[in-house]
């Protein structure tokens, strides 16, 4: 089925944690399928250097540096617009990977602050833009950690639950409106930061996350499954999609090669 290109009422989309990874190639691949993206995360240069890219290659892009754990900051951020038709809620991240015994307090709050609070703040302050457009829609990027325990995982397991949970409550309590609320929750996704920034930026650590898988997936991976939920009729709702590499049978079974 072809892609169905966004209406003019519907052609912005906020993508949170776009100096990186998933958000970075979602910008990307949002703006290549006709939609004006705004690009937020905390690294301003970041997100600057992306939209300068992004716009040379012909396509509109705006960055706008926020932290998605500051409220006073989101509601401000909400102004600008009177309608959008996309929410990215991609910002997030996991700290640390100690059993629940010893695990930092301050590393899961941390953890529930961006990938739990954040994401409620995001979709609360642009809610009403997205009725506005008249078919919105609203993109949760939770992880299959969200959906499964294993050991060490903890603190991020319960922030990307939350996540999870977040999503599944929002699409019972806002159907009939005109905007759709889509889970996307990802494996295995190798990129520059996730495991070097879980780990303190150990890269022997970071490193062993992958040892021996061959084909992880990317953040290309990832985004390209975003905008193919996002393109969908406005009929369709993609309620949950789970994504693993081929190596990846769960969360605790991974083929390695060694």
């Amino acid at each position: 089925m072809a892609t169905a290109a966004p209406s003019a009422a519907s052609r912005i989309a906020v993508v949170t944690g776009a100096s990186s990874g998933i958000g970075a190639a979602t910008a990307r691949q949002l703006a290549a399928a006709g939609y004006r993206v705004v690009l937020t995360a905390r690294r301003k240069d970041r997100i600057e250097a992306l939209t300068e890219e992004i716009t040379k290659a012909g396509h509109q892009a705006t960055a706008y540096p926020l932290d998605v754990t500051d409220r006073a900051a989101v509601d401000e951020f909400a102004t600008a617009f009177k309608t959008i038709g996309v929410l990215v809620n991609n910002a997030g991240g996991a700290l640390g990977a100690d059993p629940v015994a010893i695990g930092d307090p301050a590393d899961w709050r941390q953890m529930y602050e961006t990938n739990v609070i954040g994401t409620l703040n995001l979709t609360q302050a642009l809610l009403p833009k997205l009725i506005a457009s008249g078919d919105g829609t609203v993109v949760v990027v939770s992880s299959t950690a969200g959906h499964g325990t294993y050991e060490g995982g903890g603190g991020y397991v319960a922030a990307k639950h939350g996540a999870h949970v977040l999503a599944e409550t929002l699409r019972l309590e806002i159907v009939g409106r005109p905007v759709r609320v889509i889970e996307i929750a990802p494996g295995m996704v190798r990129t520059d930061e996730f495991a070097l920034t879980r780990f303190g930026g150990d890269e022997d650590k970071a490193a062993k996350v992958y040892e021996g898988v061959a084909e992880p997936l990317t953040a290309d991976d990832v985004a390209d499954t975003i905008t193919w939920a996002i393109t969908r009729p406005s009929h369709v709702n993609v309620d949950l999609l789970v994504l693993r590499p081929r190596a990846q049978a769960s969360n605790t079974k991974v083929h390695r090669d060694l």
